[in-house]
């Protein structure tokens, strides 16, 4: 089998993960790369049950139940031989949904305009926490316009990829037609490059 490598280029992931979520994503990255998938997020929570969470999608930003199904069924004996847990674990594999988080360049400007919650590792003009309007990224960082700026803050702001933790869209009216409106043009896009199958929305 021909080795499959990772993204490394200009839209690779810039906001990964850290610890044992990272040791997973940096296994499982290449098996799913090889099966057409792109990872999106790795997350081991321990909230009730043990639970290993991994987003994916496709190259175009879709994903069905049915690609949903074919990642598990490679991902569960793959990391069953590879045990980087050491303890049982439910697996759930699913898609980034419409509030998803931004991982990859070309997430913060495909959906520039909309509404973003994210936290840093250090303080941004005093603060780590921060909502506001999505704007225009560069290749080392991106501007946000916060809602409800305090007195004497500045309403835009530079955040650095390098200082992000978690960045997600948040659920808004517009979001949702912006969302189901790019889905249908890379479904269609899909269906002119292949036979046409039921690809419905997953959230």
């Amino acid at each position: 089998m021909a080795e499959v490598q990772v993204e490394s280029g200009p839209d690779r992931r810039i906001v990964e993960e850290t610890g044992t979520d990272r040791r997973i994503s940096d296994l499982i990255e290449p098996l799913m790369a090889a099966l057409g998938f792109r990872l999106v997020r790795v997350r081991l929570s321990s909230r009730d049950d043990l639970t290993l969470q991994v987003m994916l999608e496709r190259n175009d930003g879709t994903m069905t139940v049915e690609d949903c199904e074919e990642a598990s069924r490679a991902l569960s004996p793959f990391l069953d031989v590879e045990d980087p847990i050491g303890k049982p674990y439910h697996l759930e594999v699913s898609s980034p949904g419409i509030d998803r988080p931004l991982v990859r360049h070309s997430d913060f400007v495909r959906w520039a305009g909309h509404t973003v919650k994210l936290e840093t590792d250090r303080l941004i003009e005093g603060r780590k926490r921060f909502r506001g309007t999505l704007g225009q990224a560069s290749e080392v960082a991106f501007r946000l316009r916060r809602e409800n700026a305090a007195y004497g803050e500045e309403p835009e702001i530079e955040i650095p990829f390098d200082a992000l933790v978690d960045i997600r869209l948040v659920l808004t009216d517009e979001l949702i037609r912006d969302a189901l409106r790019k889905d249908k043009l890379a479904r269609k896009a899909a269906t002119k490059q292949g036979p046409e199958t039921d690809n419905s929305l997953v959230t």
